[in-house]
C-alpha cells in the first residue's frame, strides 16, 4: 500500500507532466497561428527550441538508459572458466 509521501510524489509528478504537456502543446500547436506581436509570445521560447529541446531530452534519456544497461550487464558478468 502506498504511503502519503508516495502519493504526494506521484501526484506532483502527474501535475508536473500535465503542466509540461499543456505548455508544449500550446507552444507547438496554438502559437504558430497567433500574431507575432501578441502578448502570448512573451511567455514562450522561440519556435526553434520546440524541436531542439525534445531532441536533446531524447538523447539524454537514451544515454541514461544505455548507461544503466551497461552497468547492469557489467555487474552480472560471470568470469570465464579456465579449462
Amino acid at each position: 500500500m502506498a504511503t502519503g509521501v508516495d502519493r504526494a510524489v506521484g501526484m506532483s509528478l502527474v501535475a508536473f507532466s500535465l503542466v509540461l504537456f499543456t505548455y508544449y502543446s500550446v507552444w507547438v500547436i496554438v502559437l504558430p497561428f497567433v500574431d507575432s506581436d501578441h502578448v502570448l509570445h512573451q511567455y514562450f521560447l522561440p519556435q526553434e527550441f520546440s524541436v531542439i529541446l525534445p531532441a536533446v531530452a531524447a538523447v539524454v534519456a537514451l544515454l541514461c538508459i544505455g548507461a544503466f544497461t551497461v552497468v547492469l550487464m557489467w555487474k552480472n558478468r560471470k568470469p570465464k572458466k579456465v579449462d
